[in-house]
């Protein structure tokens, strides 16, 4: 699966949020993840630290808003998705598997995976997909600028990497 489809139940959470409402976001994302999960179990593939991150972030924040009643606005329902987003990069950094690592296994040949620059490059491109969310002057525009910019990232530093280490064998 891809990384893009697994940050969808992000995008499903600004969506909603910014067009219905912060409870309507949270449990849309909610929805998305469970979907998401559901459909990697059925499929026999092992679940990510992505899409488990995004079930717990959501199925807590949605649980918390419907016992707690909290009056979310825009920018605290935001600030507290992007903390447990932040929170799930810095958890797989942590514990020495950055959740891009999975993706990558799945498009990278197997010989690569032990080298030591593989998981250097999934360590910097986990960092960079957590975005900070962007002043709520410009939510829109920015959010969705900042979600493609990790998007474009994520695909384009492991090309980067890739030329410098055949260039580097090719100088050897």
């Amino acid at each position: 699966m891809s990384i893009l489809l697994s940050l969808s139940p992000f995008a499903v959470f600004f969506v909603l949020m910014r067009l219905h409402s912060p409870i309507a976001g949270l449990t849309g994302a909610l929805a998305a993840s469970l979907v998401l999960c559901a459909r990697m179990r059925w499929r026999g593939e092992a679940v990510k630290i992505l899409e488990v991150g995004s079930l717990v972030l959501f199925g807590a924040l949605s649980a918390y808003t419907w016992l707690a009643a909290p009056a979310w606005t825009v920018a605290t329902v935001r600030l507290a998705v992007d903390a447990g987003l932040l929170t799930i990069v810095l958890v797989s950094l942590a514990i020495g598997q950055p959740f891009t690592l999975q993706y990558a296994r799945e498009r990278v040949p197997e010989a690569f995976w032990a080298m030591p620059l593989f998981l250097t490059t999934n360590r910097i491109i986990s960092a960079a997909e957590w975005v900070p969310s962007v002043p709520l002057w410009v939510d829109v525009v920015g959010s969705i600028a900042a979600f493609a910019a990790a998007v474009w990232f994520s695909r384009w530093y492991p090309a980067v990497v890739q030329r410098r280490a055949m260039t580097a064998a090719g100088a050897a």
